[in-house]
């Protein structure tokens, strides 16, 4: 659904006043009985609940939010003793045939509490990042046929329980994560890669037929100017040696980081159509990093002062970015994607959780989207500014997100409603003084409630038929 499609004229009021035109007619309509297909589960992570290197475990909170899909890159970053081949291999001289050239207790560990979890994991296959100018591990492997028969065995370990493993259903491995980002990902060159991904991908099919292969985790996919996506020379090289070597590509991985929506669906449209005109209709698309990017600027991370700093990761992780993550998870809603994930549900800087734990306003939005996964999504219309999405089954969701403005009171409607009789109602709100507390509820003779939604706000409508009083 385009919301394009769906924006709602208010009329204006004699006195110009905001309010008196909310009272003639609801800002936020939603047919309640035309359901359609469930709410897609968009809010997918990366990262697992053991964090801080084993010091917290996030896991109540993990299944509080009921992360689908989580992908394994950065894992404890900034040192990473977990997931990253160096960390499972630590000899690469060693032979990739015998298990006792593994340590994978560290790494057992904290895949087994993703999967207590209940989410799937996308398992990155490589390295983390390295912003230090001394690079230990973001070199090319010295052979690649030995690396690639040492991600065998770390896919036999967790599959089949090769070494004492386990046998987990993991679907999704990623060859590496943003070669294209140099230095601090990959100091090769893009052959280096290529070839590293074609040997890697053929090593996993001949051994695992059944797992769904991919990468390379692109930190650019390419130039997005409005409607016209511009893949990257990195991406075009990538898609055609895939093709030339008949290389498995089941999925394409790549990362977005912005202050606008709409930024995350053009470019999973052009995504979409670049995979299908270059003879990948197959190949899944997964947008599998992304977050809130202040003012659409990396200067506040890079910022001298700690005071500028403080300020844009507290952006991320207050109420701007929590309005941000509900704005998103909406617009993916209608975007071609079969994956995304949030980076990251750890708590490093743009984690969703502090140092010690403490959840973010980010995360509460996180809570307010996972109560229509799976809700028949309802068609309906909402003004500029506003991201509503609505979900019905034995009770009724609406979330609605203000990303900027000037804010104001907003009325809600099922209208027709999905049931006959009064409703009650309860609402919830993550702003600046709020983490997805409740600020109002009760009982009306009409599908209809009136909200206030601020700036930089979300708020989630829980509705209900109410039997008799």
């Amino acid at each position: 659904m385009d919301r394009r499609h769906f924006v709602l004229s208010v009329p204006a009021a004699a006195a110009g006043s905001r309010v008196a035109a909310a009272e003639s007619v609801p800002d936020v309509v939603f047919d309640g009985t035309a359901p359609g297909g469930p709410v897609r589960a968009r809010h997918g992570v990366n990262g697992g609940p053991l964090a801080a290197g084993g010091l917290l475990d996030l896991s109540p909170r993990w299944k509080e939010a009921a992360f689908p899909l989580a992908r394994l890159h950065d894992a404890h970053w900034p040192n990473p003793d977990v997931v990253d081949v160096h960390a499972i291999f630590p000899d690469p001289t060693a032979d990739p045939t015998k298990a006792e050239s593994y340590d994978f207790d560290r790494t057992d560990e904290y895949v087994k509490a993703v999967h207590d979890c209940g989410a799937a994991i996308v398992y990155r296959l490589g390295e983390s990042i390295e912003h230090q100018r001394a690079k230990r591990h973001a070199h090319p492997p010295k052979d690649f046929d030995r690396w690639a028969a040492v991600c065998a065995g770390i896919v036999r370990h967790y599959t089949q329980g090769w070494a004492k493993g386990l046998k987990l259903p993991i679907k999704y491995w990623e060859v590496w994560n943003e070669p294209d980002n140099r230095p601090n990902c990959w100091t090769g060159t893009d052959d280096e890669y290529l070839r590293l991904y074609v040997t890697t991908a053929a090593t996993l099919r001949n051994e695992f037929p059944a797992i769904k292969i991919g990468g390379p985790g692109l930190g650019n996919s390419g130039d997005q100017k409005g409607e016209q996506y511009t893949p990257t020379a990195f991406l075009k090289a990538f898609l055609a040696r895939c093709k030339r070597d008949a290389a498995p590509l089941d999925f394409l991985s790549w990362h977005c980081y912005t202050a606008d929506p709409t930024e995350l669906v053009r470019r999973a449209r052009g995504v979409r159509a670049l995979l299908d005109a270059s003879g990948f209709k197959h190949a899944e698309s997964h947008l599998n990093e992304w977050n809130y990017l202040p003012d659409g600027s990396w200067s506040g991370i890079k910022a001298k002062e700690s005071a500028a700093r403080e300020r844009w990761y507290a952006r991320v992780a207050n109420e701007e970015g929590a309005a941000f993550v509900a704005a998103t998870l909406i617009a993916l809603q209608d975007a071609p994607l079969d994956a995304a994930n949030y980076f990251t549900a750890e708590a490093p800087g743009m984690g969703l959780f502090s140092q010690h734990g403490t959840p973010s306003k980010a995360f509460g939005a996180f809570l307010a989207f996972q109560e229509l996964v799976g809700l028949k999504r309802l068609p309906g219309r909402w003004p500029p500014g506003v991201w509503a999405l609505a979900g019905v089954g034995e009770q009724a969701r609406v979330l609605l997100a203000r990303p900027g403005g000037t804010g104001g009171p907003v009325r809600v409607a099922l209208d027709p409603a999905p049931w006959k009789g009064p409703t009650g109602y309860e609402v919830l709100a993550v702003d600046a003084k709020r983490d997805l507390s409740r600020v109002g509820g009760g009982r009306v003779d009409a599908c209809e409630v009136a909200v206030e939604l601020p700036a930089q706000s979300v708020c989630l409508v829980r509705l209900w038929r109410a039997g008799k009083p």
